[in-house]
C-alpha cells in the first residue's frame, strides 16, 4: 500500500497591508494541491485565536471547504478536526450533507473537543462541557446524515422528529485526539482520554493522532485503544491512523541554518507563547532528511495517511515539497499496525 498524503490549507486570517492576493494564493494552493497528487485537503477550526498558541488565526472552515470543493474534483475534502462542542448539531448535519453532496462523496468529518476556553464561553458553553457536548453532537450529526427522523432527548440538545435532507448520505468519521509531549507550555494533559478512546472505537474511520504526538506515544496510544473495540466487538484494524504536521521544508542542508529559518516561518503563525524546545520536538524541523527520517518514525507506529500543515501560503512553498519531500514520503512503505 502506498503511503497517502495530503495537506492542510494555509487559509489563514492574513491583514490586508501586505500588498499579497491571499485568497488567489489559497486558490492556486487549493488547485495545485490536486494537480500534483495529493490525497487530502484538510482545514483548522479555531472560532478564535488563542494568543498564547497562535500569532494567526484561521478562515471559517466549512465555508473553506466549499470554496475547495468548487474547484477540486478528486481529493479528499475535511476539517482537521471541527470542534463539536462549538456547533449546533442540527445545523452541522445540514452542512455536512451539503458538503458531501457538493463534492461528490469527498467529504469526510474530522472531529475533536477542543482546548481554548475562551472559545466555548463565546458560543455559550464550557470547557468542562466538551467531552458531553461532542458525543451528543457526533451522535445526532451520524443519526440525521444516515436518513433518520430524529426525537433526540440528551443532556445539552433537546428536539423531536427532525429529519435532514438530502439523505441518507455516506459520512467518514474521523476523531482527533491522544497522547503528545509533555511539557509546561502545553495547554492539554499529554495522554488519550478513555473518553477518546471510545469515542474513536464506536465512530471512527480513521483516528487523526495528535501533531503533537510522538511516534512511540502513537503506538502505544494504539495498543491502549484496543480494549474499547474489544468491548462492543469491532475490528480494530478497520480504522486508518493518519497524522499531521506543521512544516516548512528548506533545501538548506546545515541542521542549526534550517531550524532558524523554519522558526522564522514558524513565528509567523504560532507566535512565541511556546518555546523552541517544545517546537522542535513536537513539529517537524531541520533538513529535509532529517523531516523525511522523522515522519519515517511515525510511519513506522503504523500512519497510513500523512497531512501536512504549511506555516506560509507561498506558492513556492508547496513546489518544494513537490520536488524534495511529497515522492519520498510516498515511497514510504506502510507497516502494518502494532499489535
Amino acid at each position: 500500500m502506498q503511503m497517502k498524503v495530503g495537506t492542510w490549507l494555509p487559509n489563514f486570517g492574513y491583514e490586508d497591508d501586505d500588498r499579497i492576493d491571499h485568497a488567489a494564493r489559497l486558490k492556486h494552493w487549493i488547485q495545485r494541491s490536486e494537480a500534483l497528487g495529493l490525497d487530502s485537503i484538510f482545514v483548522t477550526d479555531h472560532l478564535l485565536r488563542a494568543r498564547n498558541m497562535y500569532r494567526r488565526t484561521w478562515l471559517e472552515p466549512m465555508t473553506s471547504l466549499a470554496y475547495a470543493a468548487a474547484v477540486t474534483s478528486k481529493a479528499l475534502l475535511g476539517p482537521g478536526v471541527l470542534l463539536l462542542p462549538l456547533r449546533n448539531p442540527v445545523m452541522l448535519a445540514k452542512e455536512a450533507v451539503t458538503l458531501q453532496k457538493l463534492s461528490n462523496g469527498r467529504f469526510v468529518l474530522g472531529v475533536g473537543t477542543g482546548w481554548f476556553p475562551h472559545e466555548f464561553e463565546a458560543v455559550g458553553t464550557t470547557k468542562a462541557e466538551r467531552g458531553r457536548r461532542t458525543d451528543e453532537v457526533l451522535e445526532i450529526v451520524t443519526r440525521l446524515a444516515s436518513g433518520e427522523e430524529l426525537t433526540y432527548q440528551g443532556k445539552y440538545y433537546q428536539f423531536e422528529k427532525v429529519q435532514v435532507e438530502p439523505s441518507p448520505v455516506k459520512l467518514p468519521i474521523w476523531i482527533g485526539g491522544g497522547s503528545q509531549v509533555a511539557h509546561e507550555d502545553s495547554v492539554e494533559k499529554p495522554q488519550l482520554h478513555p473518553n477518546v478512546g471510545r469515542r474513536i472505537a464506536r465512530y471512527a474511520d480513521a483516528w487523526f493522532s495528535r501533531p503533537t504526538a510522538q511516534a512511540h506515544q502513537i503506538k502505544d496510544d494504539w495498543l491502549l485503544l484496543r480494549p474499547y473495540f474489544d468491548e462492543i466487538g469491532r475490528d480494530q484494524n478497520q480504522v486508518d491512523i493518519v497524522h499531521g504536521q506543521l512544516i516548512h521544508v528548506t533545501e538548506e542542508t546545515n541542521h542549526q541554518k534550517a531550524v532558524d529559518l523554519q522558526h522564522k516561518y514558524a513565528w509567523d503563525v504560532l507566535g512565541d507563547g511556546r518555546s523552541r524546545e517544545l517546537l522542535e520536538k513536537t513539529y517537524m524541523f531541520g533538513t529535509i532528511d532529517e523531516i523525511v527520517e522523522n515522519l519515517q518514525e511515525r510511519c513506522d507506529a503504523g500512519i497510513s495517511h500523512i497531512v501536512l500543515h504549511p506555516f506560509t501560503d507561498d506558492p513556492a512553498q508547496l513546489e518544494l515539497w513537490a520536488t524534495a519531500l511529497i515522492p519520498r514520503l510516498r515511497a514510504i512503505e506502510v507497516k502494518p499496525k502494532p499489535q
